[in-house]
């Protein structure tokens, strides 16, 4: 999957993210979306690199769990960061 698939499945990750998570982490649906790209190349870059994960296909059930995850770390450290600041 090249860099464009992460980048959907990111932000369908971030908002996926947010329904689990929900609550005051800094910045609106916009940063959330942001955030869940992020955590979805975070969350394939570890799942290759640590777990030797099949993140190759769209469509790959580890490849979704990997980019939720990622996306929820995101946001869970994003949370932290945001919260000190205020």
């Amino acid at each position: 999957m090249g860099f464009i698939g992460w980048i959907v499945l990111g932000l369908i990750a971030g908002a996926i993210a947010k329904a689990i998570l929900p609550g005051k982490q800094g910045g609106g649906w916009i940063a959330t979306l942001v955030l869940g790209v992020i955590g979805a190349l975070v969350g394939g870059w570890i799942g290759q690199a640590v777990f030797n994960a099949d993140v190759d296909k769209f469509f790959s059930l580890s490849s979704w769990l990997l980019a939720i995850g990622g996306s929820l770390i995101v946001l869970v450290v994003w949370g932290f960061i945001t919260k000190k600041r205020a």
